[in-house]
């Protein structure tokens, strides 16, 4: 039987509720095939014990939308003491006693199906809207993390809903190269616009900064680019890497990137959850941390782009002449950015390496329909991007009310841009 709910939703509701619930379903997808012992994994300071993962988004979406915007009595009374991520340091969420896998489901679908009550019979709120979409953007948020564990634990490649299980082929130009592109100097807008429906605070707001000309590669680094830093002993010259990197390159032991290992024939293999392949030569290079990119750059005579940089070559808007063709990119002067570095339209398969849709990264010469106007590939998308910078506040900072999500990790982390495969094309 079907008991059929005494309200429908508004159209507004279920713009807010749907992608929710599609959301969960992925979070449920990524552990649907973890044992009880896989879900707790192995401590490690850089990612979090698998089952605290469904619980934190669950307690976050209770946090936000029933708690605050209700005054709600919490669902599961020890919720606080296990998935408030901001005063449980991760080294002892390992230590916790956290409910079974069965009873965690339980709750979060609890917090989902009061989530989805509360819009029955009426239009939400601004307010409303701002709560609900940052709980989605933090469960999109999540699942990419769930990605990470699973690479990090080499568990298998996950089997999510409505992502085939073989990746898609993409068209691939064999005479592309690997190349630089000119990028121009001037006044460009760093940051969110106040056009954009939904940003974080860190984003806010846009302001002016001073960009000399520089030159970038039009892709990410290679595969094969990295293994020629790899073989010519770019992992034993320390006056390639900073002090800080060095110190972190003898405490860890590392001589390759963490995933490498060589076969009986001495051949470069890399794993991917629990398989390993061989290397192949225009894959973009990843699972590399900032103190590896920027040894690399050393190494190449180069160096990591600054985050205004990298914005200007992603976001830059082409000038036009007075027959109304592109003639040049602007960066002084520039009447607007794009939203993406294609354009204004969202993002497809056949631009952009999003929403796990290829299972993986795809080759740097793909996707030519995602390029910018300085002629940039892939910027949106494939893998995320390490710059040169160290992530801070912009001018006029505001905390959001989600006070703890930008502010303690100002001075303490590099910039990283452009999103991965795992990222979820409504959050990019």
């Amino acid at each position: 039987m079907i008991r059929p709910s005494a309200f429908k939703l508004s159209a507004a509701g279920a713009e807010l509720i749907e992608p929710l619930e599609e959301a969960r379903e992925r979070e449920r997808a990524l552990i649907a095939d973890s044992s009880d012992a896989q879900m707790l994994g192995l401590a490690m300071h850089i990612i979090e014990p698998p089952i605290w993962e469904p619980g934190h988004v669950g307690w976050f979406q209770e946090r936000w939308i029933l708690r605050n915007l209700d005054q709600a009595a919490p669902l599961f009374p020890n919720a606080d003491s296990l998935y408030d991520s901001f005063n449980i340091p991760n080294a002892q969420r390992w230590d916790l006693r956290f409910p079974s896998c069965r009873e965690t489901i339980e709750y979060i679908d609890a917090v989902l199906q009061r989530t989805r009550k509360r819009l029955e019979g009426q239009a939400p709120s601004a307010q409303e809207i701002y709560f609900y979409r940052l709980a989605l953007y933090h469960e999109d948020m999540h699942t990419e993390t769930l990605h990470h564990i699973r690479q990090t634990l080499g568990y298998p490649t996950p089997m999510l809903p409505g992502v085939p299980p073989h990746a898609p082929h993409l068209p691939i130009d064999p005479t592309f190269e690997p190349h630089d592109v000119a990028a121009p100097g001037g006044a460009f807008c760093l940051g969110a616009t106040t056009n954009i429906p939904f940003v974080f605070d860190n984003e806010k707001w846009a302001h002016a900064v001073e960009v000399a000309p520089f030159r970038i590669s039009a892709t990410v680094v290679t595969t094969a680019e990295f293994q020629k830093f790899v073989e010519a002993g770019g992992y034993h010259d320390a006056g390639l890497w900073s002090a800080e990197g060095w110190e972190w390159r003898q405490r860890s032991n590392a001589t390759h990137p963490v995933y490498w290992t060589r076969d009986a024939d001495g051949k470069w293999l890399w794993r991917r959850f629990d398989t390993l392949a061989p290397l192949k030569p225009f894959l973009p290079m990843m699972h590399v941390n900032w103190f590896e990119a920027n040894a690399y750059c050393a190494w190449a005579g180069r160096r990591l782009p600054t985050e205004a940089e990298w914005e200007l070559a992603a976001s830059a808007e082409p000038a036009r002449d007075g027959r109304g063709i592109p003639s040049a990119v602007l960066g002084a002067g520039s009447e607007r950015k794009r939203r993406y570095p294609w354009g204004d339209e969202p993002p497809t398969r056949e631009r952009a390496n999003l929403d796990s849709a290829a299972r993986g990264v795809v080759d740097v010469r793909a996707l030519a329909a995602g390029d910018s106007a300085l002629g940039c590939r892939q910027m949106i998308g494939n893998v995320w991007e390490w710059t040169a910078d160290t992530f801070d506040a912009y001018p006029g900072f505001v905390l959001d009310p989600y006070a703890e999500y930008s502010a303690p990790s100002f001075g303490q982390q590099k910039v990283l841009r452009g999103g991965g495969w795992a990222t979820r094309g409504r959050l990019i």
